[in-house]
């Protein structure tokens, strides 16, 4: 088959020095998904967002249909039919679903150039009937949830009458009960001739989704496949230059004394709503426990009430046998060691020196890291502390004195987990820890926390993976509307029974 869009011989060098892209050709064929996988830092989406006209190439060229084309912004893209769908969510959240899609492109009448409110929600709704899209164009978007909010992007495109999606990480934000529907517009799309082109480094969705696949690694492509002729191991191992392990890697362990533990805890809105119910379970040394849940359903809550972010409305947190139900966040933080769910807004200061990010809390907390009585920097233990941080944990970066933003995703993760890591608390939170990373970052970070498991400190993960939490934890507690309603052995469950505590709360008969 030929092929609708052609990128011939792509090169993008990033500076000072730093090759991002490195001579890559690849074709994508009409009506067809095709997935394009790596490590974080691959040139995955770089290579998309040269296509989509966002990042300029320094040699190469782009062929639609045969002839070449040049986008110098992304309206030049979309006016020849391609779009794309950025990992973040990029809409008002006060606007209904229909003001987000025809923003920018409305439908108006008479010489005054007036919107014409009641063709622009026709139009949309044309395009929800259409594409099967179950969604009220009159609805809130601030009021909807983010499988809807997705689908909002994708309609925006579909408004536009784009022949080419581009979606960067879409099931990223989804929870595991949203993604089936989900895949099943994308492949609807493709049947009605809409090319897709798919980043993401979950291999089991690639598998399922994509008719072909194209690896990337260290800013080189490294094969085009069909998905019917490959496995999740040979993926792997294209991706990271070495073989995957993804079976569970966690031996038999005896847990010691209980080191943190939750009574009747309660977080009530002003409203009157419930947001926590009684939360009550602990967590030993030496042990493994995992949180599962549908998102919204308490879980955030839960992680800020801990950290003291939010006061609760009653009941008692405990670490090491000490109340911290009132502590500060500082004080807190010489107990417990904490990965966020969003690392660039809670897990670090993205424009900041990756150095800074480095020592934060320890800064605080280490006396060796300052001089002069605490009033100044020590640097030269500062540094060393950070080269030491990045050999351990393989990070990988040009300079410390980079900002944090310069790291892929994977070696920011990388990096804050090692911050953590080095801290001396008897109990570790970790919220979503390998959200938006490769096969081979995630490996790592289970690593990582199973050595921990075995050095007796007591890890609480909260994880929308369900496979993440079956080879992890020892234990998966399961949350439904701000209660935990299951309290379960994972060697003596299945994923089935704790997705149906997920969606229904009990199990039924």
């Amino acid at each position: 088959m030929d092929d609708f869009i052609s990128l011939e011989h792509i090169v993008k060098v990033y500076p000072p020095n730093v090759l991002a892209v490195d001579n890559v050709s690849v074709g994508f064929r009409k009506g067809e998904i095709h997935s394009i996988i790596g490590e974080n830092g691959a040139g995955k989406s770089t290579l998309m967002k040269i296509l989509y006209g966002l990042v300029p190439f320094d040699s190469g060229t782009v062929r639609l249909n045969g002839n070449a084309v040049h986008f110098k912004k992304p309206a030049d893209a979309i006016a020849m039919g391609i779009g794309m769908v950025h990992q973040e969510i990029e809409l008002i959240s006060q606007y209904k679903v229909w003001q987000n899609v025809v923003l920018g492109a409305e439908p108006i009448r008479g010489s005054a150039g007036k919107l014409d409110v009641k063709q622009a929600i026709e139009l949309v709704r044309a395009k929800v009937d259409e594409f099967q899209f179950n969604i009220d164009p009159e609805a809130i978007v601030d009021r909807i949830s983010v499988a809807a909010r997705q689908k909002v992007e994708i309609l925006k495109l579909l408004y536009r009458n784009v022949s080419v999606l581009i979606l960067d990480e879409p099931t990223s934000v989804l929870a595991p009960q949203e993604i089936p529907q989900l895949f099943s517009e994308l492949k609807r799309l493709r049947d009605k001739g809409t090319t897709i082109l798919f980043i993401s480094h979950r291999l089991d969705e690639v598998l399922e989704l994509s008719d072909r696949i194209t690896v990337m690694r260290k800013g080189k492509k490294i094969a085009t496949v069909a998905a019917a002729e490959t496995s999740k191991a040979e993926l792997a191992q294209m991706m990271v230059g070495r073989q995957v392990i993804f079976t569970s890697k966690r031996a038999p362990h005896e847990s010691g004394s209980k080191m943190f533990e939750t009574k009747n805890l309660n977080l009530v809105r002003r409203d009157g709503l419930k947001l926590l119910d009684d939360i009550s379970f602990s967590v030993h040394a030496g042990e493994i426990v995992g949180i599962a849940g549908v998102e919204g359903n308490g879980q955030f809550e839960l992680v800020n009430c801990i950290m003291g972010l939010t006061e609760p409305s009653g009941g008692h947190i405990e670490v090491g046998n000490k109340e911290i139900t009132r502590l500060t966040i500082l004080e807190r933080r010489k107990l417990i060691s904490f990965v966020p769910q969003d690392r660039a807004k809670m897990g670090a200061s993205i424009p900041a020196s990756i150095l800074d990010n480095a020592i934060m809390t320890h800064h605080r907390l280490n006396p060796d890291f300052s001089k002069w009585r605490g009033l100044v920097l020590n640097y030269r233990t500062a540094r060393t502390f950070v080269e030491s941080l990045a050999e351990r944990f393989s990070v990988q970066m040009a300079s410390y004195q980079n900002p944090f933003r310069s790291l892929s995703g994977g070696n920011q993760q990388k990096a804050i987990l090692g911050r953590e890591l080095l801290l001396p608390t008897p109990f570790f939170l970790m919220d979503q820890p390998t959200r938006g990373l490769d096969v081979g970052s995630i490996e790592y970070v289970h690593d990582q926390i199973l050595s921990m498991r075995q050095e007796n400190r007591a890890i609480l993960v909260i994880s929308a993976d369900l496979e993440e939490l079956f080879l992890i934890a020892d234990r998966i507690l399961v949350m439904h509307r701000g209660r935990i309603v299951a309290d379960l052995v994972t060697d003596q469950t299945s994923i089935e029974e704790v997705g149906r505590y997920m969606l229904e709360g009990k199990l039924t008969a």
